[in-house]
This record gives structure tokens, C-alpha cells and sequence, in this order.
């Protein structure tokens, strides 16, 4: 029950084709299976990587949006895709999800050094903040989009009636893996959020440490429609706050 509520695979795998016209380019491809997108000339980016993990609907594929903005002030993005998404093998969950991140995290900081930086979208903040728990790769600093706090509270504000935490097999709990992260991060919530009430938001930032987070409201938007309301400005104010110094 928890699987069918929470996640959304698709499983078409990027044609070639598919790729050519979006000018991506499979990453980290071994046979029957790949790692993520990344834009296909893949250019020396000077202020680092992004590993991008995105939300429970859709693919990589669908997130090529992010692109334009973040190497156009200078980072190379990496579009982490999960297990069972895009045509890749394995199961979904907290837990094959979070393994997954932490290897793709590794070869990302393998292949292209410091600094590397998270960026989560929805359920993917929570397999961002899972992973910076978790791994012994350096992370420069993070950026949550329409984030929440833990999967229990989101859970308990949708069936207040139901015994949901007892259901719960994954805990997402974006709250206790970021405890002791040691370098800023950025919130940013969506104002008229009808999927996770921006509530959930503010209740993780207001956990963070004080003094490395920073928060954004994007005025107007909705869980789904907050790129429309992002210009190059908003980009460049988050990714400055979390950019250390060259």
C-alpha cells in the first residue's frame, strides 16, 4: 500500500533519439544500465557538479529543465536516476533508492572531485538528505525543493484518521539525516502547494542548524508548476548561498 501512495515509475528507457533532442547524454551506461542524464558535451563546469535526485513521478528524462539555469552560472548537473525509473532494473523504496544514491554520489565525486553539491526535488530532497547522512563523500552543500519533513507527518496531515506510521516501511526522515550536515542548505517551498502543504517546509527548516539554511518561498506556485515561477535571479541566489568559495 505505502509503494502504490508514494511511488510513480516510469519505466520508458531515453531513446537515442529521445536524447539527441534534449542534447543529453546517458551517464555512467554499462550494458543494460545507466546511472542518470547529463548533458551531452558534458563541459569543464567551474563551480562544480549538482547530483540531482528528482520527485516520485516521472524520469530524469523529465527533469532536463534544470539544465539551462545551473550550468548557465556554472555547474555541471548530473540527473540521478532511481531504480525501476527510466528503464533501469531494481525495486523502489527508501532503501534501494538511498544504495543507489550513495554509489552514483561516489563515482560523481570519482569522476569530477570536489565541490559536489545535492539538489532534491520533493521525495527526492528525502533521498538527498538520506544519502548526505549516509555517505563519506564530501557534499559542498544542499538545495530542497517543495521538501518535507518526514514521511510520517506528511502522512499522518493526509489520513489523520488511519494508523498510517504503522503501515510505513520507509521513513524519509529528512529532519533527523540532516541534523548534522555541516554546511548551508537551501529550502524552498512552494506557496500554494497542494501536494505537500508548505507547512512541511517550514518544519524541516525551522530543525536545521541555525546559521546554514536559508529559506525561499516561491510566491504563487504549486507543487508541480513552481519552474514557471523561477527566473535566473532565484537560481542565482540559492546556488550562491550553498557555493563555497573557489
Amino acid at each position: 500500500m505505502q509503494n502504490k501512495f508514494l511511488y510513480f515509475p516510469n519505466d520508458e528507457w531515453p531513446s537515442a533519439q529521445m536524447l539527441a533532442a534534449e542534447d543529453l547524454a546517458l551517464w555512467q551506461a554499462t550494458g543494460s544500465d545507466y546511472r542518470g542524464l547529463i548533458a551531452a558535451d558534458n563541459a569543464h563546469m567551474p563551480n562544480g557538479t549538482i547530483v540531482l535526485f528528482h520527485g516520485n513521478g516521472g524520469t530524469a528524462f523529465d527533469r532536463g529543465f534544470y539544465l539551462k539555469p545551473l550550468r548557465d552560472l556554472g555547474f555541471r548537473v548530473i540527473l540521478a536516476e532511481y531504480p525501476k525509473y527510466g528503464g533501469r532494473p531494481g525495486k523502489v523504496g527508501e532503501k534501494p533508492f538511498v544504495a543507489d544514491g550513495l554509489e552514483t554520489v561516489r563515482l560523481a565525486y570519482k569522476h569530477y572531485n570536489e565541490p559536489l553539491y545535492l539538489l532534491g526535488e520533493s521525495l527526492g530532497c528525502g533521498v538527498a538528505a538520506s544519502v548526505t547522512r549516509q555517505t563519506t563523500t564530501p557534499i559542498a552543500g544542499i538545495i530542497l525543493i517543495t521538501p518535507w519533513d518526514t514521511l510520517a507527518l506528511v502522512a499522518k496531515s493526509l489520513f489523520p484518521f488511519l494508523p498510517v506510521t504503522m503501515l510505513l516501511t520507509d521513513k524519509y526522515d529528512s529532519i533527523g539525516n540532516l541534523q548534522s550536515f555541516q554546511r548551508n542548505i537551501a529550502v524552498v517551498g512552494a506557496e500554494r502547494d497542494e501536494i505537500l502543504p508548505i507547512k512541511h517546509a517550514y518544519n524541516l527548516y525551522e530543525s536545521l542548524p541555525e546559521g546554514k539554511k536559508r529559506m525561499w518561498i516561491i510566491r504563487g506556485a504549486g507543487h508541480n508548476d513552481w519552474p514557471f515561477y523561477v527566473d535566473g535571479s532565484l537560481w542565482r541566489e540559492m546556488t550562491d548561498f550553498v557555493k563555497v568559495d573557489q
